[in-house]
């Protein structure tokens, strides 16, 4: 981005852009406020810019497990619940699976080679990438791990914001990412959904999914979170998921 296209969106001067890039003029703290937010920086991010111009770190990043977030984690619980009997994964900015209905569970031990030998918290782009993982059971894997990997990456943030668990997960990602090269030229229609279609053995199932976030967070671990739902993208799968909903 140009100094004039960020002092379009910040209001303030090109010229005073310019002697805080090359040192003349100190940012205050309400001034790498205003950058951040012609930015459109991420919470975390905006904590490192702060650090790095000599403030303090201004939002707070509260383990889900704490008190306060009792609400939401009832929240979640809700949700995960009501959407049995799709799948529907919580996760961080690093693809962690931080909770999961039963469905998403069962989703896990059915289309990974060997679901055992991740870490109990699973790491979704460590799936997509690793041949112990669900790499076999997609048959439209590339289509898949493109958007989702490169998703990945953009929410590990910058450098500034990243620590060595991000360091290893976006080294994983980019080698995958660079044996996928460019997207080959489609000569149809982008569809309205990218789906994924699991099968192992005779079980195939053909889904689509949606990532949810939570609207006007401030706190880094609330703004972090995503919730992605898969849902049945044909009547075979949606027959499949619906008998696995216990029967009263």
């Amino acid at each position: 981005m140009s100094q004039l296209a960020l002092s379009l969106l910040a209001g303030v001067s090109a010229r005073h852009l310019s002697y805080m890039e090359t040192g003349r003029a100190r940012p205050s703290r309400e001034m790498v406020l205003l950058l951040a937010q012609a930015l459109e920086m991420r919470l975390r991010e905006r904590n490192a810019f702060l650090q790095a111009a000599g403030f303090a770190a201004m939002y707070g990043e509260t383990p889900l497990s704490a008190a306060p977030m009792s609400p939401v984690r009832d929240a979640i619980d809700v949700l995960l619940q009501g959407t049995e009997p799709n799948p529907t994964f919580v996760m961080n900015r690093r693809a962690d699976v931080v909770d999961k209905n039963d469905t998403a569970q069962w989703l896990l031990e059915t289309f990974n080679l060997d679901h055992t030998a991740f870490a109990p918290t699973y790491n979704i782009g460590k799936l997509l990438v690793s041949p112990k993982g669900d790499r076999a059971f997609i048959e439209n894997w590339a289509e898949v791990a493109r958007p989702a990997l490169t998703r990945l990456k953009r929410d590990l943030g910058g450098v500034h914001a990243r620590d060595s668990a991000d360091e290893e997960l976006l080294s994983m990602i980019s080698a995958a990412l660079m044996d996928l090269g460019d997207a080959p030229p489609s000569q149809e229609a982008d569809p309205l959904v990218v789906p994924v279609r699991f099968r192992r053995d005779g079980l195939a199932l053909n889904l689509f999914s949606t990532v949810t976030t939570l609207g006007r967070a401030r706190d880094v671990t609330l703004e972090e979170l995503r919730i992605e739902m898969f849902f049945p993208a044909d009547e075979p799968s949606k027959r499949v998921l619906e008998s696995r909903r216990p029967t009263d």
